[in-house]
């Protein structure tokens, strides 16, 4: 079976290699990396992805316009999982996230690798909310 393709999307490397290094530890993802969310608007145009992990808040193009962007996307890209990988949330509740037309969020640092993996194989597996 072909490995599930996971974008990972935040201008800070070092987030990238971390969630990378989690995700090749609870399971067999080919791992793609963007460093802003036009760059991964780029990457998604030449080919499929599973499922986004996207940072909200970056240069260049953010990630709430990347996901506005990809949900106006014609094809299967558009129905693609996305979790929001950020260190602001504000209030107490993630309506922002949800606002910005994620399925999910996790809140940088993150350290649980459990936390990851339940989100990363529900959403797979459940595909886009809807």
């Amino acid at each position: 079976m072909k490995p599930k393709r996971v974008l990972v999307v935040d201008d800070n490397e070092d987030h990238r290699l971390i969630l990378a290094y989690k995700l090749r530890k609870i399971g067999d993802f080919e791992i793609l990396e963007a460093g802003h969310g036009q760059d991964a608007l780029n990457l998604m145009a030449q080919q499929p992805v599973d499922l986004v992990f996207m940072n909200l808040q970056m240069p260049v193009l953010d990630g709430r316009e990347a996901v506005r962007r990809i949900r106006s996307m014609e094809g299967p890209a558009r129905d693609v999982p996305i979790i929001s990988f950020t260190a602001y949330i504000p209030g107490s509740d993630a309506e922002q996230v949800f606002t910005a037309d994620c399925d999910d969020y996790l809140i940088k640092p993150v350290i649980d690798s459990g936390l990851i993996r339940e989100k990363v194989l529900r959403l797979l597996a459940r595909g886009r909310a809807a």
